[in-house]
């Protein structure tokens, strides 16, 4: 079988920057990441940045359907050609963050499976899409950065916790699967991935109403996560009650304590005073 480096060798093509692009090029990662799916043989899947193939003609084999969505036009000319006999795949040649997830759903679909490999800079902007049009999805099988990874599972207290980790724990449950070294893509990037799962809670910590109040507020707290949580919501934009602290006291959140130190049901118990005062 002709390696994936070798093949983007007779293809002429060169990884670009502009897109982030690290090829999977270890087949024995391809193969544990879609056992980490658990794809079965009514799912649909959509595969976000399927490079030369290789795992969308793996997906193809235990998948009803498959939908692959490529940005670079050199590749979505090869993966139409190398899929052509597979009739249940379908090759999207558009940016994904611009994508209208809906109409990836047919009259007779199940929630669609995410198997992913991301491209670093559009981790973090695909994750909150990915939320955002969670109705569209099941479960997401990830590779992302290993940075991104232990943002999304972090707890209260470390440098890691953040609006992006109070964003995707309040709708899923999360874990880390495995780490991924370099060398098992092409170009080798400079830092490890991760193998992530998301999994859609049955009942969000917070009602689909209040989620976007919700992330205001901890955007805003952790745009100034140096100081005291009193400071940093006095620095913010948000339109603030009167006697905050005493009403901060009220719902048991020391004021001086820091806004990383706040866990998801803190947040939101103070999302819900400041709320109500508006």
């Amino acid at each position: 079988m002709v390696s994936i480096r070798k093949e983007l060798a007779e293809y002429g093509l060169i990884p670009r920057k502009r897109w982030g692009q690290h090829f999977l090029v270890d087949r024995n990662i391809i193969n544990k990441v879609v056992r980490t799916a658990q794809i079965g043989e009514e799912d649909h899947v959509l595969e976000v940045g399927p490079g030369l193939g290789e795992m969308t003609l793996l997906l193809s084999r235990q998948a009803r359907r498959v939908i692959a969505v490529e940005i670079d036009p050199r590749l979505v000319t090869i993966l139409r050609e190398k899929t052509a006999s597979a009739s249940n795949i379908e090759i999207i040649g558009e940016d994904i963050l611009k994508l209208d997830f809906k109409q990836l759903l047919r009259p007779d679909s199940p929630p669609i499976k995410v198997v992913a490999n991301l491209p670093y800079q559009i981790s973090t902007p695909l994750l909150f899409r990915f939320i955002e049009s969670r109705e569209v999805f099941s479960t997401l099988t990830l590779m992302l950065q290993r940075e991104v990874a232990e943002r999304l599972v972090a707890s209260p207290g470390g440098k890691a916790y953040g609006p992006l980790s109070v964003s995707v724990q309040v709708v899923s449950d999360l874990s880390i699967r495995f780490f991924i070294k370099p060398a098992a893509f092409y170009p080798p990037p400079k830092v490890e991935s991760s193998a992530v799962q998301l999994m859609w809670r049955e009942r969000p910590l917070v009602d689909l109403n209040e989620e976007t109040w919700l992330h205001r507020v901890v955007r805003a707290c952790f745009g100034y996560r140096r100081k005291t949580l009193i400071n940093a919501l006095k620095h913010s934009d948000l339109s603030l009650p009167p006697a905050l602290e005493e009403r901060l006291g009220s719902i048991g959140i020391d004021p001086r304590r820091r806004p990383e130190s706040l866990t998801i049901q803190e947040f939101i118990r103070l999302a819900a005073v400041l709320k109500n005062d508006r």
